[in-house]
This record gives structure tokens, C-alpha cells and sequence, in this order.
């Protein structure tokens, strides 16, 4: 498979804090790529460097073949229009409508019309279950399953070829957080993007995660499948994957290895 990110020896630090300290992973094309790890490991802070809100303090992130390190202007503009952001909450404009909510990037990397966005604003809608009239109405009218939605279809927009989900289940009940990972699947079949997600959500991890990366102690200290992870004797992982509740859950995927 072709490798669409990679990490190589990241170092993050804020002031005399450091939250990484020589981090490595690679993503491949098309797959579910999880990011999980214990409180305070810097799973936000490494997504928000993949996407250029944040620049590491040492080492070198590749994305879609480009360098962001010194990267020119142009090319970090074309690259963003490459992907997608669902932040945790949605991050919508509360002054927008959800239909303006969409178009904010179709209006920035786009000349297209204004009837061309009203269609790829319905059909965005349509992709992640939302009826055409949800487009008329502001993320204060939403229930927060359909704010994630709202914003999946905004992160849509430009149909990316990658898709950065940050705690995308949270806040979501059990019935609504499960429907929400099958659309994930959906899209990432029907539309042949990649996926990459910041989740603690067991049922996300062993239902539709095909690799993951697990961050502790500054570093990544198991990557892979859920099988090669859970060969991982890291504390985290063990307490993580192997506590009591885990494995009478996961109990025909969580097994002694």
C-alpha cells in the first residue's frame, strides 16, 4: 500500500514541557488509522501538526508526498484543499447556516457558482444521512449527533483524499456513536479516502480501526494491527486493552498472545 503520511522522529515541545520525543508512524492509503493514548500524550497536538496548525519542534512530517517542513505557501493552500477536519465538537459557525457552513471552503478554494454549491451542499448532506432541509437550519437547531454529521459533511466538501476525525464518537450515545462509525466506513469504501482518527472509543477501536498508533511516554509505543498492538507489554496498552471490563467486552478478540 502507498504510504499518504509519515512521521519521522517528531519532537513537540511547549516551553520547557515536552510532549513528544521522537515520535514515529506511517498511515497508508485507504485504511482507518487510529490515534489513542493515555491523558496528556499529545494525540490532538500531533493531528493539529499532521494538518499545519501546529509546527513540530524537530523531525519531519510528510503528507500526500509533500514535506510541510518550510513548505511554500502555494503548495500548503493546494494541500489543504486535499483534506478534511472534523474537530471534536464540529467547530461550526454558530452565525451560519448549515448550508454556509459547507460552502466556507467550496467559497475559499473554489470559482464555482453559487447553484453549483447548492447542489454539492445537498448532495454533501445527502452523503452523511442529513435531509435537504437541515442545510437551512444553524448548529444551535441540531442535536449533537446531527452536528457531527453537519460537520462531516462541511469536512466533505471538498472531497478530500484524507479525513481527520478528532474524537469523532464523543458525546454521541452508544446507538448514535455505532451508526456514526458505520457511515466512517461507508465513505472511506464508497469514496476511497483515508481516514485518520483520535479515539479512546473501544467499540470504534476493534469494530472498524485497521491500524492504530498508541502514544505514552512521549513516544509511539505499539503500532499496527489491533493483533500487533496487543503484543504491546507496554502499562498503557495492558491497562488499556487488558483490564477486566475490556476483556469480558472484547472477549473473543482480546485473548492472551
Amino acid at each position: 500500500m502507498n504510504t499518504v503520511i509519515k512521521v519521522d522522529g517528531i519532537v513537540t515541545r511547549f516551553g520547557e514541557r515536552t510532549i513528544h520525543d521522537g515520535v514515529n508512524l506511517h498511515i497508508d492509503k485507504n485504511e482507518i488509522y487510529a490515534i489513542l493514548g493515555e491523558s496528556g500524550s499529545g494525540k490532538s497536538v500531533l493531528m493539529k501538526e499532521m494538518i499545519m496548525l501546529l509546527e513540530p519542534s524537530g523531525g519531519k512530517v510528510s503528507v500526500l508526498g509533500k514535506m510541510l517542513n518550510n513548505i511554500s505557501f502555494k503548495d500548503a493552500q493546494a494541500l489543504r484543499s486535499d483534506w478534511g477536519v472534523l474537530f471534536q465538537f464540529g467547530a461550526l459557525y454558530s452565525s451560519l447556516s448549515i448550508a454556509e457552513n459547507i460552502e466556507v471552503q467550496l467559497k475559499e478554494f473554489s470559482n464555482i457558482s453559487q447553484m453549483m454549491r447548492n447542489k454539492l451542499v445537498a448532495s454533501k448532506l445527502a452523503l452523511v444521512g442529513l435531509e435537504p432541509y437541515v442545510g437551512a437550519l444553524y448548529p444551535s437547531e441540531l442535536s449533537g449527533g446531527m452536528v457531527k454529521r453537519a460537520a462531516l459533511a462541511r469536512a466533505l466538501a471538498m472531497e478530500p483524499k484524507l479525513l481527520f476525525l478528532d474524537e469523532p464518537t464523543s458525546g454521541l450515545d452508544p446507538i448514535g456513536a455505532r451508526n456514526f462509525d458505520a457511515l466512517i466506513v461507508e465513505l472511506r469504501d464508497l469514496l476511497g479516502i483515508t481516514v485518520v482518527m483520535i479515539t479512546h472509543d473501544l467499540d470504534s477501536i476493534f469494530s472498524i480501526v485497521d491500524r492504530m498508533a498508541v502514544l505514552a511516554d512521549k513516544h509511539v509505543v505499539a503500532e499496527g494491527t489491533l493483533e500487533n498492538v496487543l503484543q504491546s507489554k507496554h502499562p498503557f496498552v495492558e491497562a488499556f486493552f487488558r483490564n477486566e471490563y475490556t476483556k469480558e467486552r472484547f472477549k473473543d478478540k482480546v485473548k492472551d498472545v
